[in-house]
């Protein structure tokens, strides 16, 4: 009977320890050297998708950026409150710009000591503020996600709107708010401060859950490569200089090749990050399909080629703009100037380097540049005026049956018979000729 009494308990004891899972935490490292773009908004769509098919028990987003783009960081903060896992945020050290809405999207905020959190007012290329629309959009998006975690809306608007002024929180007046770790937890926008990742896995009780580490991969670092602005423009450089080499180059050679692996680069890295639709896609087609028709159908260059380049270029220009509400006319104009300037850079090199190829070994062994010269008696046709050809004399080389060579003065000139069969060796005279046609008869 005791030993019933004891196994009983025991299995009392056992079952709750036998039946609780080892949690799983997904750690994804947002420490980013460079800015916020689509290449990592891909990044953190795929980590927590994968987070929420794992059954994760939380995804702890550790953060340090000054910001980056606008429409990755919408992207990235729709991911995280998608999620089905508990979202932490770790700012370590600082979440500036669109850094600061990525982590007002998570459940939590935690901050390391000597942290910074804020000034998301949205700037241009130069650093100059932008357009009143997207200034207004980011504050709309920062209000609407402090609304979904629960956290201070006017803070979080004085962070976009330097107008908004809270006492004890702006250290200058007129500028965006930034907050400190301490201001931060003072004003409840944080939740806790810890120095280390284990720090805050002990203040979530997840001490002793399973931690993965996640960062970017190869293939997402070559996207971003492949999507930063400098590399975008010199691949539409060396597409447009491909497709000039092409046009002055006859059938398909290295040029057109050159140019389709440089477009396939272009296009394929926007739309896997998604900055491009198949549409811009289709759009460049057809451009350039009206712009081949201008070419080889239609004589001259008119409105077909003019509306061809018109769509090709508004193709490149739509794909790197990304969210349609965040469009503004400096965006617009920067990628039009880089734009033109890849053109005129191909333009540039094209003319340089086709007149220089010649002069390179490795080219010319790829070219014939023995020739056949008259005065080695080579003639394709009439070296002189039709009309001094004719009574000229001389001997036939072949048998003209009635076509064949023969040679007059030295030259040898392709030669038909009239109406009879002329052996070689016989003596004939020009009776007709008419640029490459040379009739002659036996003398």
């Amino acid at each position: 009977m005791k030993r019933s009494l004891l196994a009983a308990l025991l299995v009392a004891l056992l079952l709750p320890v036998a039946g609780r899972a080892a949690k799983t935490v997904y750690h994804v490292n947002m420490q980013l050297e460079g800015m916020i773009d689509p290449g990592v908004a891909a990044f953190v769509e795929r980590v927590v998708k994968d987070a929420d098919a794992a059954g994760a028990d939380a995804i702890i987003f550790e953060i340090d950026t000054f910001g980056g783009r606008v429409d990755a960081a919408t992207v990235i903060r729709d991911a995280i409150l998608d999620s089905e896992a508990q979202t932490i945020a770790f700012i370590n050290k600082r979440a500036i710009s669109a850094g600061a809405l990525i982590s007002l999207a998570c459940d939590q905020i935690v901050m390391a000591r000597a942290g910074t959190m804020g000034a998301t007012t949205p700037v241009d290329m130069s650093g100059t503020k932008a357009s009143d629309k997207v200034t207004s959009y980011m504050r709309a998006e920062m209000r609407a996600t402090a609304e979904r975690t629960g956290r201070d809306i006017k803070i979080v608007e004085a962070m976009v709107d330097e107008r908004i002024d809270i006492p004890g929180l702006s250290a200058e007046a007129g500028r965006p708010a930034t907050l400190t770790t301490e201001q931060a937890l003072s004003f409840q926008i944080a939740d806790e401060t810890a120095d280390t990742l284990y720090d805050l896995l002990q203040i979530y009780d997840l001490g002793d859950a399973e931690v993965i580490k996640i960062e970017l991969n190869w293939a997402e670092h070559v996207v971003r490569f492949l999507t930063h602005p400098v590399v975008t423009s010199i691949l539409l450089a060396v597409a447009m200089f491909g497709l000039i080499a092409e046009v002055r180059t006859p059938g398909w050679g290295l040029g057109g090749t050159l140019a389709l692996v440089a477009l396939g680069l272009f296009f394929g890295s926007h739309l896997v990050i998604r900055l491009a639709e198949w549409e811009e896609l289709i759009l460049f087609v057809v451009g350039f399909g009206l712009l081949v028709v201008e070419i080889i159908f239609i004589p001259g260059f008119g409105v077909v080629g003019l509306l061809g380049v018109a769509i090709m270029l508004t193709s490149v220009v739509t794909t790197q703009l990304g969210d349609f509400q965040l469009w503004s006319i400096d965006e617009i104009t920067g990628i039009v100037g880089r734009l033109a300037g890849s053109m005129i850079g191909a333009i540039i090199f094209s003319l340089i380097f086709l007149r220089a190829l010649p002069r390179f070994a490795a080219f010319n062994r790829l070219v014939l540049s023995s020739q056949t010269s008259a005065s080695e008696g080579y003639v394709s046709a009439s070296t002189e005026n039709d009309a001094d050809l004719i009574g000229k004399q001389g001997v036939a080389l072949s048998y003209l049956r009635p076509a064949g060579v023969a040679l007059f003065d030295n030259h040898r000139l392709d030669v038909v018979a009239d109406g009879e069969f002329i052996a070689a060796q016989t003596r004939i005279e020009i009776i007709e000729a008419h640029g490459s046609r040379v009739v002659v008869r036996a003398v």
